[in-house]
């Protein structure tokens, strides 16, 4: 069992609860993890560069000149890879980089990053996020109070338009929803910022 404390907006220690690590998987499962990652990360590739071949050049393939006889080195025609302009010897195409696993797979895997941010002490759960107005200096302050001084990923439990609006503008603050978290979020971000509701609803 990992004891998770649960604070409030001003950074107190409201009581700490007791999170089970076989909810979450019993143990972080290194390879699926790495294994996921450069699954999302590979889904980024754009893969649409593409270069001309040889047979693509626009212009002649006509000989520039002789064979022999004049002191130059031989040559074919001007769109050869060889002449500046030319096409590519070895060109490159558009591909699908994508990659894909398994729902409950990727599911597994998002388990796995949060428990590991959970034994390396990097979340943070709060009774509950309300903002009177949206401003950033709200959630800025309360950065301060809870010890998040680095990147961090805050997972709300739904859309939340005035702590989105206060949020985004923080310097490596990304903004998700508990539903839509994965493994290439949690892990690109030191801390994850979740609300105490959003906790349980994952260990449901």
């Amino acid at each position: 069992m990992i004891e998770v404390p649960i604070f409030n907006q001003s950074g107190d220690k409201l009581e700490t609860i007791q999170v089970d690590e076989a909810k979450l998987g019993g143990e972080v499962r290194i390879n699926l993890l790495k294994q996921a990652l450069v699954m999302y990360h590979a889904n980024q590739r754009q893969g649409s560069a593409q270069t001309l071949a040889r047979g693509e050049v626009a212009g002649s393939t006509r000989k520039m000149f002789r064979q022999k006889g004049t002191g130059n080195a031989r040559t074919g025609g001007i769109r050869n890879p060889i002449k500046k302009g030319g096409g590519h010897a070895k060109q490159k195409r558009q591909k699908d980089w994508r990659q894909s696993l398994p729902k409950k797979a990727r599911r597994l895997a998002r388990n796995s990053a949060i428990l590991s941010k959970l034994q390396s002490n990097d979340v943070r759960v709060i009774d509950a996020i309300k903002l009177d107005e949206p401003k950033t200096k709200f959630v800025a302050q309360m950065y301060k109070k809870l010890g998040i001084d680095r990147s961090c990923l805050l997972a709300l439990q739904g859309r939340d338009e005035s702590v989105e609006r206060a949020a985004r503008n923080i310097d490596r603050t990304q903004l998700t929803t508990v539903e839509q978290l994965n493994a290439w979020d949690i892990m690109q971000k030191r801390t994850l910022l979740i609300t105490k509701a959003g906790l349980e609803q994952l260990l449901a």
